[in-house]
């Protein structure tokens, strides 16, 4: 069985293949309640706890390619028309960015 550790190795080989940061077009049609989902599921991604298996896979990533993911959820919810709603379902929530 593969340590964490092994795991955030393969995880980051896999990232370091020729390619991975050429830029792709995805025309994507997505409903707005899952643009907010998709957005809430990469703030929470990002915010997991140190002590989290699923977030050591992160600790290998460079901090730009974090922000580059906080960015898309931005941009969705901006083309989605959706920024203040999800602003102010994080201050119910007691979320904040």
């Amino acid at each position: 069985m593969l340590t964490t550790n092994d795991v955030a190795q393969v995880f980051d080989t896999i990232l370091s293949i020729p390619g991975m940061n050429e830029l792709v077009k995805i025309d994507l049609k997505i409903s707005r309640k899952n643009v907010l989902l998709l957005n809430h599921v990469i703030e929470r991604g990002l915010l997991a706890k140190v002590d989290d298996k699923a977030s050591n896979l992160l600790t290998s990533v460079p901090e730009e390619n974090l922000e580059e993911l906080r960015s898309l959820g931005g941009e969705c919810l901006l083309k989605a028309g959706l920024i203040e709603l999800s602003e102010k379902l994080n201050v119910l929530s007691g979320t904040t960015k």
